[in-house]
């Protein structure tokens, strides 16, 4: 039965190598995927998931303007039936969908029984939830944390972000692009320790 997924962790845990990984399982046994990403993040390029460990492929790309299911039933129209079909959707930075495009892709679980992956962060640098995110949380089938670790060898369940210097800030906008330059996975202690000195 298909089902509704969110992978999320804090930042450098593996979520887009997880995803990768789980396009390469369905095309293996002669399926394919159709691939999202968010066009706000376009470090590595336009429609592009890359991993911090080297594994990169195209995707399209979705906007705040994106309709879900007429996309995806559009997709799926298009395959000929001489190609492999299209058996599962994997969506990375999945916090940035809006409320409206997580339930699109619910629908599209239950209306074509289309396993729907999505991958993001649950929080964002001051420790509150992305409108993507706390609804994938309200109402995905399956919840699954991916591990990231804090320098004190913690857990990491959340993230600061960090000036040019280094330095951790505690105000500003929740969304500003960037990778390990940007953004450190901490501990829930040692984030609170870090934004109480930084405000």
């Amino acid at each position: 039965m298909a089902q509704l997924y969110f992978y999320y962790s804090a930042m450098n845990a593996g979520k887009s190598t997880t995803l990768l990984q789980s396009a390469h399982n369905y095309r293996e046994q002669g399926m394919d995927v159709l691939l999202y990403t968010a066009s706000i993040d376009d470090r590595f390029g336009a429609g592009l998931i890359k991993s911090r460990i080297g594994l990169a492929e195209a995707a399209q790309v979705y906007d705040t303007q994106t309709n879900f299911s007429e996309c995806i039933r559009a997709s799926i129209d298009s395959v000929p039936e001489s190609e492999p079909r299209i058996a599962c959707v994997l969506v990375d930075e999945a916090q940035f969908l809006t409320r409206v495009q997580v339930d699109e892709l619910a629908e599209v679980v239950d209306a074509l029984s289309l396993p729907v992956l999505c991958f993001g962060l649950r929080t964002d640098f001051q420790g509150e939830t992305f409108p993507g995110s706390a609804r994938l949380l309200a109402i995905a089938d399956k919840l699954n944390e991916l591990k990231a670790v804090c320098v004190c060898g913690r857990k990491a369940t959340m993230t600061v972000r960090v000036d040019e210097q280094g330095r951790v800030i505690a105000a500003g906008s929740q969304v500003q692009i960037g990778g390990n330059e940007r953004y450190e996975s901490k501990c829930r202690r040692h984030h609170r320790e870090l934004l109480s000195a930084a405000r």
